[in-house]
């Protein structure tokens, strides 16, 4: 079945910049490895998103529409489709005061973050730094291999998909979920309660619930603290000395 806009899709994919051939980013391990982009921090594993949402550039997206699961497509997504094209207003001369008051040492080619905006340092002169806001792809020509791997069909695995997708540490067969018409009740594992930003986490999990499964009203996140098991007080039992059977004469 072809897939339509709102489908729950995971896809593989490998972006190259086509100007340079230079593959940038990857679902598969296989493939960042043999371009020497492999992070041991990053998982790789099909992504997933949800179709026409705008959850990946807006010539993938679009792409992808009517794409039968199991098959490859290669698209070109040009800066219009894409990131943009370069924009020169979005290059700034900040004043060197400003990074010291912050305790930034800023140097060419470093990322630094200026008013909750992520901005690339391109030079440093004398008393000034110049960043620029452009995307990093912005203006660049973008070649998406990309093999639509399955469509999620049930509520049960929606829900875990998007609770996979804010916890990508936890894997999704760990959460367990007691779905009823309009209420959605999600049990978190031990080793998902300790994760950095939970509680924004949970807000947002509730929020892709609540647009995408329009029918749940009530969402309830239940975690668990199990008592460890006591280890066996038993004593091990002592190994038992072999029978003498030498006869005496």
């Amino acid at each position: 079945m072809p897939v339509k806009k709102g489908d729950f899709a995971l896809i593989d994919f490998t972006t190259k910049i086509k100007e340079s051939s230079e593959i940038i980013e990857t679902t598969l391990e296989k493939v960042a490895k043999e371009a020497k982009i492999h992070q041991d921090q990053n998982i790789y594993e099909p992504m997933f998103i949800v179709v026409g949402e705008k959850e990946v550039p807006d010539g993938l997206d679009e792409a992808l529409l009517n794409l039968e699961p199991d098959k490859e497509i290669t698209v070109e997504v040009t800066p219009e489709k894409g990131y943009g094209q370069r924009d020169s207003s979005k290059m700034r001369l900040i004043p060197m005061k400003r990074f010291r008051n912050e305790q930034i040492n800023p140097v060419p080619g470093a990322r630094v973050q200026i008013d909750g905006r992520s901005a690339l340092v391109r030079s440093v002169g004398a008393g000034r730094v110049q960043v620029d806001f452009n995307h990093p792809l912005a203006g660049k020509t973008l070649i998406y291999d990309v093999k639509l791997q399955r469509i999620i069909e049930t509520s049960d695995e929606k829900i875990k998909a998007i609770l996979h997708r804010r916890l990508p540490t936890i894997t999704a067969d760990k959460f367990k979920i007691n779905l009823t018409q309009s209420e959605c009740t999600m049990e978190l594992p031990e080793d998902a309660l300790f994760i950095e930003g939970l509680q924004i986490a949970k807000r947002a999990i509730s929020n892709d619930i609540q647009k995408f499964l329009p029918k749940i009203s009530t969402i309830s996140f239940l975690e668990i603290f199990r008592k460890p098991s006591p280890a066996s007080e038993e004593k091990p039992k002592e190994a038992e000395l072999p029978k003498d059977t030498t006869k005496t004469p």
